[in-house]
């Protein structure tokens, strides 16, 4: 299932989402993909995701999640990558 928290994280100018699977990533890669997010904007385990693209991702699919619960399905699906960890 892809999952999208809100817009809330603050960065260059804007406000950002966080773009999640709790499948696999080749899931997530391909719904980003469908929404023309370039793969820059991923990031360990997710992509940043502008504001701006938030009601097309939620019109696409994804599910509204809190943040809390975007790194708990992470980290239950076992994808959940920490900042510095090996890949």
């Amino acid at each position: 299932m892809i999952l999208i928290d809100p817009p809330t994280w603050p960065g260059h100018g804007r406000l950002w989402s966080h773009l999640v699977s709790d499948v696999s990533y080749d899931e997530l890669h391909a719904f980003a993909r469908r929404l023309e997010i370039p793969e820059r904007g991923f990031e360990r385990d997710h992509y940043d995701v502008p504001e701006r693209l938030y009601a097309a991702a939620v019109a696409a699919g994804a599910v509204q999640v809190s943040s809390r619960e975007v790194v708990a399905r992470l980290t239950s699906a076992g994808l959940r990558r920490r900042k510095g960890a090996a890949l």
